[in-house]
């Protein structure tokens, strides 16, 4: 009998390319089990195929409500049948697992049977029935041993910059759950719009969920303004509270936790606009930030949270905390009383007083707070969990203390960025995301040491919707970008393999167009800017650079320090790919590069981005020189250029092209009339 043993130390292609003939197509799960084992043999599912559900009340429901939902249609038995049957059995335990989330499915030519010690195991074990069930019909013979990485493999969705209604996220949990994803973070408030009905205080709902214009972009370019509920003009909506428990109860259905995140103190405009008594100045339109020193600010807030508890029995109510820009604490009346009050040394720990009072009562009802990195700032509240988005340091930082982290840095898993050359797709904030650095991703640094590893709960995407107005523009964004993050946050390492996801990714949008989203077209995928792949050869690789005074790259973008633009590597789609080196110092670029030797030269260039955005633009004047002894320079080239806004992602050659002789070569570049950045990846001389 021919087998195939796939356990996690062996390669993850064997999962589909490597067992016999008659299986090469069948084992194309999202996401790839631990272990697989496959014999000779099919179960073939038919019209007499029936179902047993051996499992407590509520899962047994759960279970079979979601096969009937499904295309495979199985009859349900009276009794537990030996043949041509699929069984679910809820065990005490599971020899080989030990998550409560894991299974184990057998299969032989007579029928399928799923183990598991919850009802989630036993879902989740369905989950891998069914992609391998759907299309043929067939399932080879064999074993499957499945249990995820981490507890938390999460998405969240901004429903304030853009509202998508109740429908629309029941469909995106649909998906979510198939591919074994287990939370869904709503982002409910942000200054775009309120989304979650309140009762004791409806002006969130009837004012502050509604805006002047329909898309984000507009509205914060524009004047900003909120509009009354049914006002002709008025863009926007909200959740009703029977509109989240019909959420709420929909997710349990499919193992799902609902996380709702109420913003504080940060990120208020709307809630400052309708209720301004709870800013620091009292006026609309002004604030951001809730007064901390106003007593006003936390009865608003425990209220808020205690009806949203009241709906969500999820364990973590999320707090934002990012971004606070702190603008008028240090000279409130209130805001200082309470700092002299409670000792308070600085705005920061001013902040940390907040996220402090908000954990405890939300502790005193049984509760978990969870926030943005920016809650360390200032002393992290005792029990918190923090969710790490500016990079990893903010979750390492909490995990050194002895906290949870759910690791969620931008450069792996901030959907809102392009997937695909930008000018390829519709108009995002910027960036450079495409599925494969998705999967490449690893929530647990080799620098961790093991005793900590456990801290890492989970990982998550999460999908800003400033720039993405329409339901089918969010679903290109969404997918088939979460079917690798739930691969990193569900498969052992061990098991992962690019190409071998790629084939499965492949199919796995086709199922999805077939079932109605809109995922982005992988099998047209551009993929990254031309010449970044391969290293470009030229005369000044390896030599010296020397940087003007005043004309310092940034820190934060060094793209490998002093010889980034003479290493021979190009940059991608986004300075954030840290290949670009960036410049915000008065001079702008102006660097001479020793080329050791007096030569034949026949070209300078360089490329620039614009990404109007977050602040990057083009130059508005390059000067390229020459020269034999370094100090004694002649002009080569001067070029000028109108630097206009726009809403692309460009890129252009600054250069000069003719003969000359010489050894040292300057090349400046100056800002525009904007400022911002200025970002080049190679000074390329030929």
């Amino acid at each position: 009998m021919k087998k195939l043993i796939l356990w996690a130390g062996m390669a993850a292609s064997l999962l589909v390319v490597g067992c016999a003939e008659n299986h090469q197509k069948e084992i194309t799960v999202i996401p790839a089990p631990l272990g697989v084992e496959l014999q000779e043999g099919t179960f073939r599912l038919n019209a007499q195929t029936a179902l047993w559900v051996d499992a407590p009340q509520e899962d047994k429901q759960k279970l079979e409500a979601c096969l009937a939902a499904s295309p495979v249609k199985l009859s349900l038995a009276m009794q537990e049948p030996r043949d041509n049957a699929v069984i679910l059995k809820q065990v005490e335990t599971l020899s080989g697992v030990s998550s409560p989330e894991g299974y184990v499915m057998s299969v032989s030519s007579g029928q399928v049977k799923i183990e598991a010690t919850t009802g989630a195991g036993l879902f989740y074990g369905l989950q891998t029935f069914l992609q391998m069930a759907v299309g043929t019909g067939e399932l080879p013979a064999g074993t499957i041993v499945d249990e995820p990485r981490f507890a938390y493999r999460g998405m969240m969705l901004d429903v304030s910059r853009h509202f998508f209604d109740k429908e629309f996220v029941k469909k995106q949990m649909d998906a979510l759950s198939y591919y074994k994803l287990n939370r869904l973070h709503l982002h409910l408030t942000d200054a775009a719009g309120w989304r979650i009905e309140i009762k004791k205080y409806p002006r969130l709902t009837n004012f502050a969920a509604w805006r002047e214009s329909p898309t984000w972009k507009e509205w914060w370019n524009g004047n900003r303004q909120y509009k009354e509920e049914g006002d002709k003009d008025a863009y926007g909506g909200y959740y009703t509270q029977d509109d989240i428990r019909e959420l709420v109860a929909y997710a349990q259905e499919r193992y799902i936790t609902l996380i709702p995140e109420i913003e504080m103190p940060a990120h208020s405009e709307e809630v400052l606009t309708a209720y301004p008594e709870l800013s620091c100045t009292h006026e609309p339109y002004k604030q951001a930030d809730f007064c901390v020193g106003n007593e006003k600010t936390f009865e608003f807030l425990e209220d808020v949270l205690t009806e949203v508890m009241e709906l969500f029995p999820s364990e973590y109510i999320h707090v934002g905390g990012d971004e606070a820009g702190k603008a008028s604490w240090p000279t409130c009346k209130l805001c200082q009383v309470r700092m002299k009050k409670e000792g308070l040394k600085d705005v920061n720990e001013l902040q940390s007083y907040l996220i402090h009072r908000m954990e405890k009562f939300l502790n005193a009802h049984g509760r978990k707070l969870l926030g943005w990195d920016e809650i360390l700032e200032g002393g992290l509240a005792p029990n918190a969990t923090v969710m790490s988005w500016r990079g990893t340091e903010g979750g390492m930082k909490a995990i050194n203390a002895g906290h949870q982290a759910i690791m969620t840095p931008g450069e792996f898993c901030y959907f809102d960025s392009y997937q695909d050359a930008p000018d390829s797709q519709p108009e995002a904030i910027g960036g450079y995301l495409p599925l494969s650095k998705v999967y490449s991703y690893n929530p647990v640094p080799d620098t961790l040491s093991q005793d900590k590893v456990p801290l890492i709960y989970g990982v998550q995407a999460n999908l800003w919707a400033e720039y993405i107005p329409t339901p089918e523009h969010m679903e290109m964004m969404i997918y088939p970008r979460i079917l690798a993050l739930a691969e990193v946050a569900w498969s052992s390492p061990l098991v992962k393999d690019y190409g071998n996801f790629h084939a499965r990714a492949l199919k796995a949008v086709e199922e999805l167009q077939a079932k109605g989203y809109h995922p982005f077209d992988l099998k047209n995928e551009i993929g990254n800017r031309p010449g970044s792949d391969e290293p470009v050869e030229h005369l000044a690789i390896g030599k010296k650079v020397t940087y003007a005074e005043g004309a310092a790259y940034y820190p934060g973008y060094a793209a490998g320090g002093d010889d980034a633009l003479v290493n021979g590597i190009r940059g991608g789609w986004t300075y954030g790919d840290k290949l670009w080196q960036g410049f915000i110092d008065k001079k702008g670029v102006d660097v001479v590069i020793d080329l050791e030797e007096e030569m034949p030269i026949h070209s300078v260039g360089a490329d620039f981005m614009q990404v109007c955005g977050p602040g990057v633009f083009m130059p508005a004047e390059v000067i390229i020189s020459a020269s034999t002894d370094g100090e004694e320079f002649t002009e080569l080239a001067r070029i000028a250029h109108e630097v206009v806004k726009d809403d692309k992602v460009t890129f252009k050659n600054f250069g000069w092209e003719g003969e000359t002789t010489a050894r040292y070569v300057r090349y400046q570049a100056t800002y525009g009339p904007f400022g911002g950045f200025l970002f080049t990846d190679e000074i390329v001389i030929k």
